[in-house]
């Protein structure tokens, strides 16, 4: 059982914040849900990376991949879903989020984030160059945006990711 009786649970934030290590423990907690990585699903769909994705076919073309692969999720049976840090960015996708799933926005400080994303290997296209400040921007940019589809917001911060599913868990009880 999830806020609101949504089916799904969202999971919102910036790149780093620590959605795709948070859904499979957050859908063991509750049980029943298959864990959906929008990226991995957008990867599989168009047979690239999403680097590659943003370099030859640019942001908008990954955009709308990502659109779809949200609405395909939406539609199917409970899942977690670790969506991209842009999820918010589209209207239709903030409307569909708000019908059709419980969100949490995971929140984290920048300087957390940057942190956390420099062990990685994966590339961010967003964050090439300066990491921090394309961090910090992008989290002005989009603080309202994950504040207005969220029903919950938890701070991050410190928090190790068992905990973290915990804390999510109980807050969806």
């Amino acid at each position: 059982m999830t806020l609101r009786g949504a089916p799904h649970v969202a999971l919102v934030g910036l790149s780093g914040s620590g959605k795709s290590t948070l859904a499979p423990l957050l859908a063991a907690r509750l049980g029943g849900h298959l864990v959906i990585d929008l990226d991995r699903v957008v990867e599989r769909h168009l047979g690239r990376s999403v680097a590659e994705v943003f370099e030859t076919d640019g942001e908008a073309a990954f955009r709308d991949a990502e659109s779809m692969a949200l609405a395909d999720a939406l539609g199917g049976p409970p899942a977690v879903i670790a969506t991209g840090g842009g999820i918010v960015l589209s209207a239709t996708n903030r409307s569909l989020l708000s019908v059709s799933a419980t969100v949490v926005w995971l929140r984290a400080h920048p300087s957390e984030l940057q942190q956390r994303l420099e062990g990685t290997t994966e590339a961010r296209p967003l964050l090439q160059g300066d990491p921090a400040f394309a961090l910090a921007r992008l989290g002005e940019e989009r603080a309202a945006l994950y504040a207005q589809v969220a029903d919950v917001t938890v701070d991050v911060d410190g928090t190790s990711p068992p905990d973290l599913a915990d804390e999510v868990a109980q807050a969806l009880r």
